[in-house]
């Protein structure tokens, strides 16, 4: 029974202490309650009107002023290649020779019968004064003379297509073709290109549209560079496309020093409006929400939640077009953790002016 009643009495005392060391706990926080809320430390910045110049980023693709494929009109064996591959060729210059022979025959042929139709049309006409003939048979020798005509008119035209000549200056790619190739008009010889200038084929979303106009100067960037290079907007499209909600623009480059080539890639920077009243904050200051983004603003020592549209972006800065004005006290570092109207300490940092005025 002894050791019973030791069991019994230790059982008490240790739930005695467990429950003096429970309400001692909950006094201590009953304290820290009583004390209030804690206060967070945060970064912020006064929001002033800057300079922006407003642009936007999209691709496009380089393509040659001028380029189409070469090919002979006419079917023939090759009977010369006149242009080395890769070289510049000048407008007009001749660049293959198809065998005319059997054309040279037909012409020949067809020349003698344009004589022989003209004699007879001449003697026709003779006799029909002195009322020899009818109309009639005048008639028929004068429509046999231009038949015959026609028909030598015709093979001198496909005579002169055995010489193919470039339609414009530009640079000869590789050929397809060797001396005694077989050509038809489906046969590719090689491809012939301008590259003095190139084009620059792109797409602005129609939200921007009406910001952009024939005479835009833009400036690009290609993968294998980081040069950049200027062009001009000359031509726009004149609808929008309704699948992608977009405008098909187009801007030429001078390439004279041949430092692009058609076909690359370009990174388009396409500016916009300029804005003298922009405001500016740090990408980081801004939270995403369900809606949109949403930022903290500093009043009355609280931090207080404002929903905001933002407009173009910076490198490090995001402009914001909606609820904030000049003079406006937006926390910028630490903010994830703030709630509405969370008593907040505000350490003012001087920031580099964001704009991007070049």
């Amino acid at each position: 029974m002894k050791v019973k009643q030791i069991v019994y009495i230790l059982l008490v005392v240790g739930i005695g202490a467990l429950i003096a060391y429970r309400i001692k706990s909950n006094a201590e926080i009953g304290k820290n309650v009583d004390s209030g809320p804690r206060i967070t430390t945060v970064s912020g910045m006064i929001l002033k009107p800057q300079v922006f110049k407003d642009n936007i980023a999209i691709s496009g693709t380089l393509e040659a002023d001028e380029q189409i494929e070469i090919r002979s009109e006419v079917s023939g064996v090759v009977e010369s290649i006149n242009f080395k591959e890769g070289s510049k060729v000048t407008q007009g210059q001749v660049l293959l020779k198809v065998n005319d022979i059997e054309l040279q025959a037909q012409l020949s042929k067809a020349q003698t019968a344009k004589k022989l139709a003209s004699e007879n049309e001449r003697r026709a006409k003779l006799l029909l004064e002195k009322q020899a003939i009818s109309q009639e048979e005048y008639d028929i020798a004068s429509a046999d003379f231009q038949s015959a005509s026609s028909e030598a008119d015709l093979i001198a035209a496909q005579l002169s297509k055995t010489t193919i000549r470039a339609p414009f200056s530009g640079t000869i790619g590789l050929r397809s073709i060797s001396m005694g190739t077989y050509v038809t008009p489906s046969t590719v010889i090689a491809k012939l290109v301008n590259t003095d200038d190139l084009k620059i084929t792109f797409s602005v979303p129609e939200k921007y549209a009406s910001q952009v106009s024939v005479g835009t100067v833009l400036t690009f960037t290609t993968s294998d560079s980081e040069e950049e290079y200027k062009a001009t907007i000359y031509a726009i499209d004149p609808e929008v496309d309704i699948t992608t909600r977009t405008l098909r623009m187009r801007a030429i480059t001078d390439n004279r020093e041949n430092g692009l080539y058609p076909g690359a890639y370009a990174s388009v920077k396409l500016p916009l409006a300029t804005i003298n009243d922009a405001l500016l904050v740090p990408s980081e200051a801004l939270i995403p929400v369900q809606n949109g983004k949403r930022i903290f603003v500093y009043q009355n020592g609280k931090a207080k939640e404002v929903d905001v549209q933002i407009g173009a972006r910076t490198g490090k800065a995001v402009r914001v077009l909606t609820n904030l004005h000049a003079g406006d006290t937006i926390l910028t570092y630490g903010v994830m953790a703030l709630k509405d109207g969370a008593p907040v300490e505000v350490k003012l940092e001087e920031f580099e002016s964001l704009t991007n005025v070049q």
